[in-house]
């Protein structure tokens, strides 16, 4: 049996201390977007690293030379909204030509299950990569239904990015999609009752638009 892909916990310093000020109860709604913003430039690095670049000419002030180039074009973000919108910006600010593809998923509150409400990705996806973003990876339905969805268009790759995660939504992951790598700034203790990751950082999506 294939031991399932990796799950890169991303340890960078300023990371780790951008996510311990976002978990902060009383972070302001600006502080927070901020916060994330900054994070997911930082993460984005991080998943990313093995982006395979092409030799392309250029002319420097002084001569000619052969210098390494990505296609940032053959790479979609993914949001599953609303709250992986909230990663867009910093990460497009890294990859700027990348393309973007819109998941739209709630959670329903008694079974926890994730439904379905749109779906919306670029042309010619068995051409990209594909990195799918969410703050949280928590009980793993929205991201396992989001990687479902988006595997029938046969993509070249999947990734998933998130802030935090948990035991139960790395399990969760891996059982359903054991080829696709988890990154995150945080492995936290565990789900409460109602799904919500602990300590986490409370509901990201309410955090980010100041909608609670």
């Amino acid at each position: 049996m294939t031991p399932p892909a990796p799950v890169t916990v991303v340890q960078h310093p300023l990371v780790q201390h951008k996510l311990t000020l976002m978990r902060r109860k009383d972070a302001s709604t600006n502080t927070f977007r901020r916060l994330l913003n900054e994070l997911s430039m930082l993460m984005a690095y991080e998943v990313t690293r093995d982006m395979p670049t092409q030799t392309i000419t250029i002319e420097t002030p002084l001569e000619t030379m052969e210098s390494p180039a990505i296609d940032g074009k053959k790479l979609v973000f993914v949001s599953i909204l609303r709250a992986g919108t909230g990663i867009l910006d910093g990460m497009l600010s890294v990859v700027p030509g990348a393309r973007v593809g819109h998941i739209g998923l709630y959670r329903d509150p008694k079974t926890l299950m994730a439904v379905e409400y749109y779906f919306k990705m670029p042309q010619d996806m068995h051409e990209r990569d594909v990195v799918v973003v969410d703050p949280m990876l928590a009980t793993g339905n929205s991201a396992i239904a989001a990687v479902s969805k988006i595997r029938a268009l046969k993509p070249k790759s999947i990734k998933f990015l998130c802030l935090l995660t948990c035991p139960e939504g790395v399990a969760a992951m891996q059982s359903a999609h054991p080829d696709v790598p988890i990154f995150t700034a945080a492995i936290d203790r565990q789900l409460n009752d109602h799904g919500y990751i602990l300590p986490g950082l409370g509901d990201a999506g309410d955090r980010i638009f100041g909608t609670k």
